[in-house]
């Protein structure tokens, strides 16, 4: 019984990484559409997005609560 819950989970969790894949592959490809690039540069641009969402997300942190330090 031990096993299949270990299987379970680990089946779920390669699913899980493939519907992630996937739905990246569908953001890369649009942005390469839209823009009329190649896949590598819609690739950078997607990065750039996900780095900018990061950095505001960063950036609210400290300004909504500038005390609290992640010290792990």
């Amino acid at each position: 019984m031990a096993y299949s819950a270990i299987l379970a989970r680990r089946g779920s969790g390669i699913i899980g990484w493939l519907i992630r894949v996937v739905i990246y592959d569908i953001c890369i490809t649009s942005i390469a559409e839209i823009f009329g690039v190649s896949r590598m540069i819609a690739l950078f641009i997607f990065l750039g997005i996900l780095a900018a969402i990061s950095f505001g997300g960063y950036l609210m942190k400290q300004k909504m609560s500038p005390g609290v330090e992640d010290d792990y």
